[in-house]
């Protein structure tokens, strides 16, 4: 008994409530270590994705601000900082301007000649290259070439091509009796021409695409399709075509972006001051051309930034369409 009183008595009492206790287990370390740890969990993601968001808002928002508040205002390219209000007489001059709707038409009819059959061949290049076969890799570095080669590059190959009197291609047509054509100064043949361009450098990255896609569809789907009968075309229209069908859509959207920013094909295709105003009769004149007519060649920055703000809004009109069909598609399911 007397043992344990003297053991009993000669322990520490714990420490006290807030307390400052030695480093060797004191409550003040105690309460660091959590308040530490609770900094790096709630901090350290922010901490990872406050760069990007630093970056987005100085080169992203900022400008699209920026823009919108030009947009209200008169502004000369030679007389940048004087700005003379005007509100939405930019806006309402834009809608009665010829000029804006040839370019808003040939905007969508090149996005649409040239999209369409740009993901239909890269979806049957994608198929393709989904099957076991030798140079494989090879294929599809080459399908990617096209995409790493620089806009100016192709659009000038391409253009010494369909030239009227010296291109490869009217000498191809003449050797099967079909007269040349003038495909710059035709509005149908130039918007073929610029389409062109346009799928021959995206096919190869679209089917790329698709390739990922495809490889990520379970083998157990196609070995199911196989043992109900079905062929390799039903088995493509079944199982292949539904289980990519998200990248499907995200494709859609990244070229019908890509088509309503169309500028550097049509510009090199015009060949020098053409260019800019897509041809002579601005048979092939898209929004991005406009723009940096106003811009650039006509020093209205103010109607350029309303030209830009429209390229913007006709996107969100694209979206939020494609959104409500996606959900009217859903439901019916």
């Amino acid at each position: 008994m007397a043992t344990s009183t003297q053991l009993g008595s000669s322990a520490e009492p714990p420490p006290a409530h807030g307390s400052p206790v030695r480093p060797d287990g004191s409550s003040k370390a105690r309460s660091k270590i959590p308040l530490l740890h609770r900094l790096d969990v709630k901090g350290a993601p922010y901490a990872f994705i406050a760069p990007f968001f630093v970056i987005f808002a100085a080169f992203s928002f900022y400008p699209l601000i920026y823009t919108a508040w030009i947009s209200l205002h008169q502004v000369e390219l030679s007389t940048f900082d004087v700005m003379t209000w005007r509100g939405l007489d930019n806006y309402t001059a834009l809608l009665a301007d010829d000029r804006f709707w040839n370019a808003l038409r040939n905007t969508i009819t090149i996005g649409v000649i040239s999209t369409v059959p740009q993901l239909l061949m890269a979806l049957g290049l994608a198929h393709l290259l989904n099957y076991r076969m030798r140079g494989s890799t090879f294929f599809r570095v080459a399908a990617i070439t096209p995409y790493a080669t620089s806009v100016g590059a192709a659009a000038l190959v391409f253009t010494m091509l369909f030239q009227r009197d010296f291109g490869m291609i009217n000498w191809g047509l003449g050797l099967v009796g079909i007269d040349p054509i003038d495909w710059e100064n035709s509005t149908g043949a130039s918007q073929t021409a610029i389409s062109a361009i346009v799928i021959w450098r995206w096919t190869g990255y679209n089917a790329l695409l698709y390739l990922a896609a495809m490889q990520a569809v379970p083998l157990e789907r196609y070995e199911a399709a196989a043992i109900d009968g079905a062929n390799r075309w039903q088995q493509f229209r079944t199982v292949t075509v539904p289980g990519i069908r998200a990248t499907i859509v995200f494709t859609i959207v990244l070229s019908t972006i890509g088509a309503t920013q169309l500028f550097g094909e049509p510009l090199i295709f015009g060949q020098g001051p053409n260019g800019v105003t897509g041809g002579t009769n601005n048979q092939y004149q898209t929004l991005g051309l406009l723009l940096y007519e106003e811009g650039w060649k006509n020093y209205q920055m103010g109607r350029a930034a309303t030209v830009a703000w429209a390229m913007f809004l006709l996107l969100v009109l694209v979206f939020v369409l494609q959104r409500v069909i996606s959900r009217l598609r859903n439901r019916k399911h």
